[in-house]
């Protein structure tokens, strides 16, 4: 699919992810928005959701029982409702990106590990390709659906991914990917420890081992010994994964900086930080918020072969949806970063 203006409608306008998708669209100039639902807000202006689009946009959000024909459907609704009504969302559109967990794995009985209950359309599970562009590219140029990807699992990916796709790691030692999260990854609806008086100032350690991210670690890189532990911290938006692994005997840091080269230059959105001087030598979160970028890092420990390797991305935008938007740019066949340019502020 190739066309100059495409008309592309949201279903869950009003969360954090809707709200940024809505934000990207107004500004891609390949798009036209069509509508953006909302059960709870009903025939309110998107603004009053997302106040930094007022003036961008005089849209009013609408029911999703209402919803008519376009190019590009996202489905930004909570976890487990996209796939209840899959086969309607199809009929009204020929491109599909889920920005939930429902079509991330290919595996029924993954999904029902990590998720703790059967997919209720597992015949759609191949029929969505992984919505990460870094892995997936090639698929997605000729894709109809496209799969949402994990904040934490872009974060652990991502960190990983050099090392893997390099051959560098060795796979018969634990990989451990410890990730700092804020608060905005809990989503728009409160809940007693997303309260402000519960959340701020934290650093709280939420999930152990066995997040249902994992599992798109595993699908992804195929480590099998992967293990992620989450904790949120006093920050809104933001992820920083430090992933701990062991390289193969007789790897050195030279090996190190080009597979991580290699990866920066091929990739548009991919940025290489490890300096030896200024504040910023190492990936910072702060800095990425609002924008698509993921910056990686990584030192080793040249006497006992461990590689720490560290992805900065806003959970919010590349960790979902920037790279919604990447995946639909490539879809529809625009330019890959259209729409995505902005850098991110400094100071913030």
């Amino acid at each position: 699919m190739s066309v100059s203006q495409i008309k592309a409608s949201i279903v869950g306008g009003s969360g954090y992810a809707g709200g940024e998708v809505l934000r990207l669209l107004l500004g891609h100039p390949q798009v036209d928005v069509a509508q953006a639902t909302s059960e709870s807000h009903l025939g309110e202006y998107v603004y009053q959701m997302h106040p930094n689009l007022r003036k961008r946009s005089t849209l009013k959000f609408s029911s999703r029982h209402t919803l008519e024909a376009c190019d590009v459907l996202f489905l930004a609704l909570p976890h487990g409702e996209s796939q209840k009504n899959i086969e309607h969302y199809a009929s009204l559109a020929p491109r599909i990106v889920d920005l939930a967990g429902d079509f991330r794995l290919r595996q029924p009985d993954l999904y029902k590990k990590f998720y703790g209950e059967p997919h209720s359309a597992p015949a759609w599970l191949d029929r969505f390709v992984y919505g990460l562009p870094e892995l997936h590219r090639d698929e997605l140029r000729s894709a109809h659906y496209a799969s949402g990807v994990g904040c934490n699992a872009t974060a652990a990916n991502l960190a990983l991914l050099p090392l893997v796709r390099a051959g560098l790691i060795d796979v018969s030692r634990p990989v451990i990917v410890d990730i700092k999260v804020g608060s905005s990854e809990a989503g728009a609806s409160p809940n007693p420890g997303s309260h402000h008086p519960e959340r701020s100032g934290i650093i709280r350690t939420f999930s152990t081992y066995g997040h249902r991210h994992t599992a798109e670690v595993i699908q992804e890189l195929g480590l099998v010994d992967v293990h992620l532990t989450m904790t949120s911290v006093d920050l809104v938006r933001g992820a920083l994964a430090a992933a701990h692994a062991f390289v193969k005997p007789g790897v050195i840091e030279k090996d190190l900086w080009r597979a991580y080269r290699a990866l920066a230059e091929e990739e548009p959105f991919v940025r290489l930080v490890k300096d030896r001087r200024g504040i910023y030598r190492v990936p910072e979160p702060k800095i990425l918020a609002g924008s698509n970028y993921i910056d990686l890092g990584f030192d080793l420990d040249a006497e006992s072969g461990r590689v720490v390797s560290m992805a900065a991305i806003d959970n919010l935008m590349k960790g979902a949806a920037g790279s919604a938007v990447q995946c639909m740019n490539l879809m529809c066949g625009f330019e890959e970063t259209s729409g995505l340019e902005f850098s991110g502020l400094h100071p913030i």
